[in-house]
């Protein structure tokens, strides 16, 4: 019977846990968008559309760096976007993807969003915009400045990391 009152109340623990310092991330109006288009759902076409993501996230994570405006995040950008373009086509090249891919630096449609809880209706937003092949899949995006691609994800691994501990502390200590 205490075992049960035991894991009842880890259980109730768990259910209501509430991060502390949990805080809503709203995109700023003066935002750049980074978005990537597969050519259709088929897992094969998933796989490149989060390949070259990455790829991308990375490679403009680096170059916006220094950046400390939008201003000068639109020149970088605007400055890069042959290399960014090489970039795809010898990462497509080298894997063997045979897909011809867009890529573009403007406003761009974005339909509607729900990100962390909150819906972002649709609207021409500026963009990096990434078309692979037909764009008839699902799409990929973040957020390129104010820079919060990374945040999401330095979050999300931080938040795995500490609730699976903690519940298996607790599980292993009681039973």
């Amino acid at each position: 019977m205490k075992k049960i009152l035991i894991l009842m109340t880890i259980l109730s623990l768990v259910l209501t846990m509430k991060k502390v310092d949990s805080k809503e991330t709203i995109i700023p109006k003066e935002a750049i968008r980074l978005r990537v288009i597969a050519n259709s759902d088929n897992p094969y076409d998933q796989k490149i559309k989060t390949e070259v993501s990455i790829l991308i996230e990375q490679k403009v994570q680096d170059l916006l760096k220094e950046s400390s405006n939008i201003n000068e995040a639109r020149i970088i950008l605007k400055n890069n976007i042959n290399n960014l373009n090489l970039y795809i086509e010898e990462y497509l090249h080298k894997n063997n993807y045979n897909y011809d891919y867009k890529i573009s630096y403007g406003d761009a449609l974005f339909p509607q969003k729900k990100y962390k809880g909150i819906t972002y209706e649709q609207g021409e937003y500026e963009t990096l915009l990434i078309t692979i092949g037909k764009g008839k899949g699902k799409n990929w995006w973040c957020v390129l400045f104010p820079p919060l691609c990374l945040l999401e994800a330095e979050e999300t691994e931080k938040d795995d990391v500490e609730y699976k501990f903690f519940v298996q502390e607790l599980i292993n200590k009681y039973f």
